[in-house]
């Protein structure tokens, strides 16, 4: 059953005629995207710090925005996150009210990275971005005050297939050594691969058919779409040896059949995963924690896999 507080955010947004993503142009599906996470996000936690910094990235600078609980001297561990928005819309600020209350909850440091965003710099821009920002971080640990040696990685949607796509790159190039993913409603198979899910929940709610199909287009930017475990991480011909994963997925979700198939072939192929399905949210519900209950109990359990992943190397 759609969750009621769901249910009446969704009946507010239709009345107001919230426009479709793919009716938008990119410049300003962006403004329109920070625009809905400001007003469903939980405000900034005050007990984190948060400051910004620069690095060298595959294509020039790359922005980093980082998370620490006030007076923390030597976090559990580093975590990663990178952003939702179909490759195409989303900014770490974006986040900053999931990234901190994380931090706060995790006690660790979290690390968000601006990638690139299609359409002006397509597939695989943001790969590249984010296997960059993860390297980088891995060795600068102990300057960012991390003295465990430990990293670990997180996304959602859009983020949650970059962040499993740099386990298999991570794992393909010796490193780094990552302890922990958390894929919150990832979108995992090719654009051919249509699950049922996208028939019963690609209308109606918060991510549509037509807007995955909008994102996509401007990722591949009109080409025709490569067979690349880089863009769809359930087409790797092999998954095995990969760190132990947190799959969310939410049942009233266009990507939930996806999320639940990578969740089974993580496991098939011997690796350590954990499935939890939030059957009555639906697709960006980690973002809504200032709006929905449900969705901070999501934000709880990803903090508490982080504090459980981190402890076991401390």
């Amino acid at each position: 059953m759609l969750d009621l507080q769901i249910k009446g955010m969704l009946e507010q947004a239709a009345a107001a005629g919230a426009p479709d993503f793919a009716d938008l142009p990119p410049v300003v599906a962006r403004q329109v995207y920070s625009q809905i996470l400001t007003s469903m996000d939980v405000a900034v936690n005050d007990a984190v710090d948060i400051s910004d910094l620069s690095i060298q990235g595959p294509a020039g600078e790359l922005n980093l925005r980082c998370y620490r609980p006030h007076g923390l001297t030597d976090p559990r561990g580093a975590v990663l996150y990178l952003h939702g928005g179909g490759f195409v819309v989303g900014c770490a600020r974006d986040y900053d009210g999931v990234a901190s209350h994380l931090s706060a909850l995790s006690n660790c440091l979290v690390v968000q990275v601006d990638y690139r965003l299609a359409p002006e710099s397509p597939f695989p821009a943001a790969v590249d971005d984010c296997y960059a920002a993860l390297c980088w971080l891995n060795e600068h640990l102990k300057e960012l005050g991390v003295m465990s040696g430990s990293v670990a990685i997180a996304g959602d949607s859009a983020g949650a297939c970059l962040a499993a796509v740099i386990c298999l790159l991570a794992r393909d190039n010796g490193g780094p050594n990552i302890q922990h993913q958390t894929l919150i409603y990832p979108t995992t198979s090719a654009v051919e691969t249509r699950f049922n899910s996208y028939q019963q929940y690609g209308e109606g709610y918060t991510l549509t058919t037509r807007s995955m199909g909008y994102f996509m287009e401007h990722y591949l930017s009109g080409a025709a779409e490569p067979v690349d475990f880089r863009l769809a991480p359930l087409e790797a011909e092999d998954l095995s040896g990969l760190p132990p994963a947190l799959i969310l997925v939410a049942g009233y979700d266009p990507l939930r059949d996806e999320g639940l198939a990578y969740a089974d072939a993580l496991l098939a192929a011997g690796n350590d995963a954990t499935l939890i399905e939030y059957a009555g949210l639906v697709h960006g519900f980690i973002s809504m924690s200032g709006a929905v209950s449900a969705a901070g109990l999501a934000v709880d359990q990803v903090a508490a896999a982080w504090r459980q992943a981190f402890a076991a190397v401390s």
